[in-house]
């Protein structure tokens, strides 16, 4: 599309005009300068708004655009004051008192999403859940590729939308989280997917209602529904008289697994696409996965046997299920991104025989009652860390071991000292990361430094691809207090 229509349609969409729109862009990260480069590029008057005293890349945003008005420390009212539209950073609540008080004196708030919707023609496929997206997104843009198509991937993973806008891609592939799609109302996508619903976020959300319904907001539109029949919140998201794909692991649904002999297959319908064993991920969730990503590009006319190969080379994504090493027959697997409790348990529901695991951070308001059950079902011990470790082992209640680490190099060797030979050691937090760590990668990384530091230059591990060097063993620190 060219400038003009796009102007065009922002006019007509959300009354948006160069000549006469004030827009307030609030948060000055990487969404944020994605929304200003795209704005400037459309000759909209703007400014830029963020309450921390000099966001880490002012500097950097002052050299390329210096003459953008930025106002920092603080959300002034006057700044929202002049403001006929506001562009807010998923980051950044809508429950501000300044944003909540400029939307009551007639602003109007737009997302990212929302530009970008109003700004290609081409297919988009948005992909949202409380687990899995980033892997789901990845997935579907692997099979794209196999197809010889041009796609653009981004949006809450990696790249912002705005900047996908520069490819020209004949294909949008989005992930999207609550916060992006709570401020969003343009988006048509051609297909959508609400992976499932579990307690997160319920520090920026009321309740786990309040949370699914803006997930829900994905299906806004005339496209595919791409429906996970395993998950009850999600199930209850169907739309009569739209397209509808159904996914499961458990039951018969359009995409599921089914055995054929002795041999558990995905399929599709009565149709054996592939054995499950040739899918190289940890974990029966990514199973799930899988269905849905061929769900998604079977709707949009993908071929299925493409992306069967594709699926097949799929190593997954770092700190998602991340098998780091194995030492002295332990398994060592980083799945830092399980910052929710919904991910932790899809992560211990994916093994066979009980494993340790290393868990706690932020729970961002979440009960970690949830997390009981599958604990006490899959986990031998536990190892407990970070703010709100008190609160997990308050939940575990005793039904198995816990032990308390100060840190990581800590927690990694108390499970080091108890795992046995044939077990799996398993960081998946259940929390966010961000009492101890810059993110949930730094927690990942802070993992796979301690654990390969468990051995000795001269020995041997099998390590990930990623983390191929000579290693070998050392004696694990004295073990935590045990609750």
């Amino acid at each position: 599309m060219d400038n003009a229509a796009i102007t065009a349609l922002l006019k007509q969409n959300f009354g948006l005009d160069p000549y006469t729109s004030k827009v307030l862009v609030v948060g000055l990260g990487n969404t944020g300068i994605s929304v200003a480069h795209y704005l400037q590029g459309l000759n909209f008057k703007f400014a830029i708004i963020d309450s921390r005293p000099k966001p880490p890349m002012m500097d950097d945003f002052f050299q390329k655009m210096p003459d953008t008005p930025v106002f920092t420390g603080g959300f002034d009212d006057a700044a929202f004051k002049v403001a006929t539209h506001l562009v807010v950073s998923p980051g950044v609540s809508l429950n501000e008192q300044a944003i909540v008080k400029a939307i009551a004196n007639g602003s109007k708030v737009i997302s990212d999403i929302d530009l970008f919707a109003s700004s290609v023609d081409t297919p988009i496929v948005g992909i949202s859940g409380s687990n899995g997206k980033s892997t789901v997104t990845t997935m579907l843009g692997e099979m794209a590729k196999a197809a010889g198509i041009q796609v653009g991937l981004g949006g809450n993973l990696g790249t912002p939308a705005l900047d996908l806008l520069a490819l020209n891609a004949h294909l949008y592939v989005l992930e999207l989280s609550s916060f992006q799609l709570e401020r969003t109302s343009a988006l048509n996508a051609a297909a959508a997917t609400v992976l499932n619903v579990s307690a997160d976020h319920l520090d920026r959300h009321a309740d786990i209602n309040e949370y699914a319904l803006e997930k829900q907001r994905i299906f806004k539109g005339d496209g595919a529904m791409i429906i996970n029949t395993d998950d009850p919140i999600v199930y209850e998201m169907q739309a009569k008289g739209r397209k509808t794909i159904t996914f499961s692991i458990t039951k018969n649904a359009d995409f599921h697994l089914a055995f054929r002999g002795n041999t558990e297959y995905l399929m599709h319908n009565d149709s054996c696409l592939m054995p499950l064993a040739e899918l190289p991920l940890e974990g029966r969730h990514n199973a799930s996965n899988a269905l849905a990503a061929l769900a998604l590009g079977v709707s949009i006319g993908l071929d299925e046997q493409l992306m069967c190969e594709a699926l097949r080379k799929f190593k997954g994504l770092n700190h998602r299920m991340q098998r780091i090493a194995e030492i002295r027959g332990v398994t060592w697997v980083n799945d830092s991104k399980a910052t929710n409790i919904g991910a932790c348990v899809a992560a211990l529901q994916g093994y066979s025989r009980k494993v340790i695991l290393i868990a706690g951070g932020d729970a961002k308001g979440a009960d970690m009652n949830e997390l009981t059950p599958a604990i006490k079902e899959k986990a031998r011990s536990v190892v407990v860390m970070g703010k709100d470790a008190e609160q997990i082992k308050l939940a575990i209640n005793g039904c198995v071991p816990v032990y308390s680490a100060e840190n990581m190099v800590q927690a990694v060797n108390i499970a080091a000292d108890i795992a046995e030979n044939g077990e799996s050691v398993l960081l998946s937090p259940a929390c966010a990361s961000l009492d101890q760590y810059k993110n949930y990668e730094d927690r990942g990384e802070k993992f796979a430094n301690a654990v390969l530091a468990l051995v000795k230059p001269g020995a041997s591990a099998t390590t990930s691809a990623s983390q191929r060097s000579p290693v070998a063993k050392r004696t694990p620190l004295a073990q935590g207090s045990q609750g």
